[in-house]
């Protein structure tokens, strides 16, 4: 089984024929944990999920309060980056490489969240619901089945995205020789506000590749070791999902 999600595909692989032998003979029994097994869990991945919220949450609430300057910004991401990169091409977990990722994450998001509350107040408030309800929103139509991760879907979302960060980087580019100047980075032209909301869209689709190869990694038993990767995808989403929504709220405000 391969993974269509770029950041989980390194842990979601053809299950070994050990894994295969223990599905057989657990077929029909009750649901054990991972300590009890040794494998991956839908708990698993909601504990280390919050936890890294929590650790991105605190390093955040104390960069929002420091008031940093927007160096920590460019500190928080590229950070991030790195790590994120580190993480995705690695063959083994390591899961202190994912909490800092997650707490140079929080640096970023904390700095940048509250540069953006002094220029729109209330906006922060607003991106964190909109993420909430984008997220429970996607986890409900997985859950129900209106959603699923067939090839076509995967194909369509893993191109659109493609695409979007092209444009989104000829858009940057552009901004540079003055398209767009005094509009803010992508402008409150038709072209900005249609980046933000696909943006949106795109980071909202993704939610349902995480879901399904989470779910993938429980049913073929990969190691529990591997839920810090799945945590580490889910949150790289997430994190996604929450600037696409403070950008279009940003560019929703520019254009009253």
């Amino acid at each position: 089984m391969k993974s269509s999600n770029p950041v989980l595909g390194k842990a979601f692989g053809q299950p070994s024929n050990n894994q295969v032998e223990l599905l057989e003979s657990t077929f029909n029994a009750p649901a054990a944990s991972s300590i009890r097994t040794g494998r991956m869990t839908i708990e698993d991945v909601i504990a280390k999920t919050g936890f890294l919220f929590t650790i991105l949450v605190v390093v955040g609430a104390f960069a929002w309060n420091a008031n940093l300057g927007q160096g920590s910004i460019l500190i928080g991401f590229l950070g991030g980056f790195g790590l994120a990169m580190v993480i995705s091409f690695s063959k083994k977990i390591r899961p202190p490489l994912v909490i800092a990722y997650a707490a140079f994450e929080g640096l970023a998001l904390g700095t940048l969240s509250h540069y953006y509350e002094a220029v729109y107040p209330g906006i922060i408030s607003q991106a964190v619901i909109g993420t909430i309800a984008a997220f429970a929103g996607i986890l409900i139509s997985y859950r129900s089945g209106r959603l699923r991760a067939t090839p076509q879907f995967t194909r369509v979302i893993i191109g659109a995205s493609i695409g979007y960060f092209i444009i989104g980087l000829v858009s940057l580019i552009t901004s540079f020789f003055g398209v767009g100047q005094g509009r803010g980075f992508y402008g409150v032209s038709g072209l900005g506000l249609l980046l933000a909301v696909a943006g949106v869209a795109l980071a909202s689709f993704f939610l349902v590749l995480d879901f399904d190869q989470i779910q993938r990694g429980v049913n073929s038993g990969v190691p529990e070791q591997e839920s810090w990767r799945a945590s580490f995808g889910l949150m790289v989403t997430i994190v996604w999902l929450y600037l696409e929504v403070l950008r279009l709220l940003s560019i929703l405000r520019n254009s009253r």
